[in-house]
């Protein structure tokens, strides 16, 4: 089994920073790609951005200049350092992987979400 735990979630005024984190745990022989989405009230979930599993990046421009994903491959962990934070940044943030586990001696690799941390901006 392989879990996600996220952490990091909470209120903070505009201006403000968090830094969110996700956890892999479980039967892992390899993460690819990590991320993060959001998904606000009445919305769908959106890309937050990536990371690869040598560091490359990828961001939704709306986060661009302002929030930074990072990983630490030894701890299986994902971060989202967010500054800057607008009240429209309040939503649900999701982490996602892609996670390598082998199943009868066979490499499969799948998807993977967390639970959610709640983020709202608000003075």
């Amino acid at each position: 089994q392989v879990q996600l735990v996220e952490s990091g979630g909470g209120l903070v005024q505009p201006g403000g920073s968090l830094r969110l984190s996700c956890a892999a745990s479980g039967s892992i022989f390899r993460i690819r790609d990590m991320g993060w989405y959001r998904q606000a009230p009445g919305k769908e979930r959106e890309l937050v951005g990536t990371v690869s599993s040598g560091g490359s990046t990828n961001y939704a421009d709306a986060v661009k200049g302002r929030f930074t994903i990072s990983r630490d491959n030894a701890k299986n962990t994902v971060y989202l350092q967010m500054n800057g934070l607008k009240p429209e940044d309040t939503a649900v943030y999701y982490c996602n992987a892609d996670i390598g586990s082998f199943y009868g001696g066979v490499l499969k690799y799948n998807g993977y979400w967390g639970q959610g941390t709640q983020v709202t901006v608000s003075s």
